[in-house]
């Protein structure tokens, strides 16, 4: 992973660098989001193609941030995760996200209503052990949701490394994801996906894409990917896990292909 980290990094010092602050300025109003499957390989390839076309985040002098996220469900049935599966609107999810390299915490409420439109409420915290072992945020946990912590449980986590571009024009931002790890906490099995890369594409519908070209010239398809769903399926054998099998095999494929 330290020769990926060092490969992505001198592709990324060659693109012009955009800060956090330049990065809230960007509104697209009228957005559209798309995600995508690939591998190491395939991706240092779309890099170096999208010299030219894309600014790449700073911050703090770095071009690759590491994340980590927590994700709660609930003890009893329905659980969040079988509602996800079944597709079930409306459907919530409980997370902490956590931005290592700052050491910033957020507990996150997400929610996907009848029409599938997606928001996103937040609130710091200390860290997810505050979370966890002291219910920090149980207030804003009930405000958004009704339920409390004694209601929850921690299911899975998950860490990964973080790059984002933005296109000249600022009308579409890329975050690409590598160097997946998952925890599960009830079953206390853990699994890297070290070679997959999930691309999501979040970009103003009504101005061209200079990334589309460039996915389709790769060959990088339009694939779901969730990280609680994956990474609850690949490290707990006994979920029902029927909706995501043949997804699961897609990706495989995406993530395989040279």
């Amino acid at each position: 992973m330290k020769t990926t980290h060092a490969q992505i990094n001198r592709i990324l010092h060659e693109m012009p660098p955009i800060t956090l602050d330049e990065m809230h300025q960007i509104r697209l109003m009228k957005r559209t989001d798309s995600k995508y499957v690939t591998n190491v390989t395939t991706l240092l390839r779309l890099l170096r193609l999208a010299q030219g076309h894309y600014y790449a985040q700073q911050n703090e002098g770095s071009f690759i941030s590491p994340y980590a996220t927590t994700y709660w469900d609930l003890k009893g049935g329905p659980t969040m995760f079988s509602l996800h599966q079944a597709g079930h609107l409306p459907r919530t999810k409980v997370r902490v996200r956590t931005y290592v390299s700052s050491a910033q915490s957020f507990l996150e409420v997400k929610k996907k209503d009848n029409h599938g439109k997606t928001s996103k409420k937040r609130v710091s915290v200390p860290s997810v052990d505050a979370v966890m072992n002291d219910h920090v945020g149980e207030d804003f946990l009930h405000q958004r949701t009704g339920l409390t912590f004694n209601m929850l449980q921690p299911t899975v986590g998950n860490s990964f490394s973080r790059i984002t571009l933005v296109n000249y024009e600022k009308t579409e931002r890329l975050t690409i994801d590598f160097g997946l790890h998952f925890h599960n906490y009830q079953t206390d099995c853990d699994k890297d996906m070290d070679d997959a890369v999930i691309i999501e594409l979040k970009r103003d519908g009504r101005a061209p894409s200079p990334i589309l070209p460039l996915l389709r010239t790769l060959r990088i398809k339009p694939s779901g990917f969730s990280k609680y769903c994956i990474g609850s399926v690949v490290t707990n054998e006994g979920l029902r896990v029927n909706r995501f099998k043949k997804r699961l095999i897609k990706i495989g494929k995406a993530v395989a292909r040279a």
